[in-house]
C-alpha cells in the first residue's frame, strides 16, 4: 500500500459560491499551493487544493504515471469543485499552470490564473541531446537529483514537501504534456493573468509572452514580480502574488453567495 507523504495531502477550504481549483507543480504537492488556499479561503472563497496522480508519495511512482494522469486528477477536482460552486477559477502553478490551460481548453471557467508557467522545456544542450533516448535511457537511470538553491527565504526550504529528484520518465511524459497543452491553446478563452517573475531561473520569463500570444482569451492579463526565483507562490513575493489574484478575481470572478 502507498501512503502519502506527510504534509502532501489535498487540503480543501468551504466558503461561498466562487470555486478556486489551485494545482501544484512538477514532483511537488499540494503543500506549496496552501499559503494561497489559506489567502483565498481567508477572503471566502470555496478553495480545493488537489494532489496531482503519482506525486506525494514515491519517485516509483510518479514514474509510472502519465501525463493523462495528471490532467485527470485536475478533471476530477474541477468536477467535485463545480458541483459546489456557480463560479469556478482555475489556478496553476509551474506544471500545474501547464495542466491548467489544457483543462481549460475544454471546460468553461470564469477566470484562469497561471503562474511561473512553461511553455516548453528549458533550451539546455545537454537535454535536447538526451531527448530522443530519455525513456530507454530511464530503465537505466531512473532519476535525476535536484540541486539546490531556488529561495530568496531558505527558512521555507525546510516546509516545502516534494520529491528530491526528477524521475526520468516523468520528464518525458512533461514534454508530452506541454505539446498538448501548445495545441491546443488557441482553444482556451477564459479571462487569463500570467504571473511570473523576472528572476526565474528554472522557467525563463519570456515564456510568460509565448503563452499569452498563443491563447484564444480577449483577456490576457500579466503582471511580474521581481524578487523570488522560480517559488513565487512560497517565497518572499507571494503576498504581492496574493495580491495580483484578489485584484484580477474582482474583477473577472467576485465573491459569489
Amino acid at each position: 500500500m502507498n501512503y502519502v507523504m506527510h504534509g502532501a495531502e489535498p487540503f480543501f477550504f468551504p466558503g461561498n459560491k466562487t470555486g478556486c481549483l489551485l494545482v501544484h507543480g512538477f514532483t511537488a504537492s499540494p503543500q506549496e499551493m496552501r499559503f494561497l488556499g489559506e489567502s483565498l479561503a481567508g477572503e471566502g472563497f470555496t478553495t480545493l487544493g488537489i494532489r496531482l496522480a503519482g506525486h506525494g508519495t514515491t519517485l516509483a511512482d510518479m514514474a509510472r504515471s502519465r501525463w493523462q494522469d495528471w490532467l485527470a486528477s485536475v478533471e476530477d477536482g474541477y468536477h467535485l469543485l463545480r458541483g459546489l460552486c456557480s463560479k469556478m477559477v482555475v489556478i496553476g502553478f509551474s506544471q500545474g499552470g501547464v495542466l491548467s490551460l489544457r483543462l481549460c481548453a475544454d471546460v468553461d471557467v470564469d477566470a484562469l490564473i497561471t503562474i511561473s508557467t512553461p511553455f516548453q522545456l528549458p533550451p539546455d544542450p545537454k537535454l535536447k541531446r538526451l531527448r530522443p533516448v530519455l525513456k530507454p535511457l530511464s530503465a537505466f537511470i531512473p532519476s535525476l537529483p535536484k540541486g539546490t538553491g531556488g529561495w530568496i527565504d531558505e527558512s521555507l526550504a525546510a516546509e516545502r514537501v516534494a520529491y528530491d529528484a526528477y524521475p526520468l520518465r516523468s520528464i518525458v511524459e512533461l514534454d508530452a504534456l506541454l505539446a498538448e497543452m501548445r495545441s491546443h491553446l488557441h482553444e482556451v478563452k477564459a479571462p487569463l493573468l500570467s504571473i511570473h517573475s523576472r528572476r526565474d531561473d528554472f522557467v525563463p520569463p519570456d515564456h510568460l509572452g509565448m503563452i499569452q500570444e498563443h491563447v484564444g482569451s480577449s483577456v490576457r492579463q500579466a503582471a511580474w514580480v521581481e524578487k523570488s526565483y522560480h517559488l513565487i507562490v512560497c517565497d518572499v513575493d507571494r503576498e504581492r502574488v496574493f495580491a495580483y489574484i484578489r485584484d484580477f478575481l474582482k474583477d473577472h470572478a467576485p465573491l459569489s453567495i
